[in-house]
Order: C-alpha cells, then structure tokens, then sequence
C-alpha cells in the first residue's frame, strides 16, 4: 500500500535523517512545527473544496495525508494501530450521537 510505503520512508527519515530532506527538517524543528503544518494542510484542504477544481482537492488531501504520517512516526504512532481503530470503528452500529451543540459564548 502506498501509505504503508510512505510512512516507512518517514520513519526512515526520523531514524537516520537525509540532508536535505523535507521530512527531516520537519523531524529536527519539532511536534510544534508538525502541528502547523497540519493546521495549514487543513485549511488548505477546506479552501481547494470550495473550489472547482479537483485535482487541487487530491494534491491537497496528499499533502495532508503526509503531514498525519509525520506526526504519527512523531508521536510513534503505526499503521497498525490506526487500522485497528478504523475497523473497531467501522463495527459500531447506530453509533450517531446527534449534532453537536452550538457554541454560544467564547
């Protein structure tokens, strides 16, 4: 699988690193820097889907789909559990807890 692949290239650049290497940078500055990124990714996200164009959506959803690996290796987090996840989530039935409530006051 393709993510699969990725986040081993990832976590061998958290391990031994690559001058020069995007994913290593982001490895040296830190979880802070991670978060941004996906914070940014994010939005990025939401404001190509309010467009038409969706070849920009998918380039998108990649970089976001990066960022997430990245702090997963980060936060030593593998593919493995977030798959055990999915499915123990995919087998609740009638799990739909209602809408969240309205945010009134901050």
């Amino acid at each position: 699988m393709v993510l699969e692949d990725l986040y081993k290239i990832i976590q061998n650049r958290k391990n031994s690193g690559e001058e020069g290497s995007y994913t290593k940078y982001l490895f040296d500055k830190g979880t802070d820097k991670i978060l941004k990124k996906i914070g940014e990714e994010c939005t990025e996200v939401i404001v190509a889907s309010k467009g038409s164009n969706k070849q920009e959506v998918v380039n998108e959803i990649c970089d976001l789909a990066y960022h997430i690996l990245v702090l997963m290796a980060d936060q030593n987090i593998n593919i493995e559990e977030v798959e055990n996840e999915l499915i123990n989530r995919r087998n609740k039935i009638n799990n739909f807890k209602g809408e969240r409530k309205e945010i009134n006051h901050i």
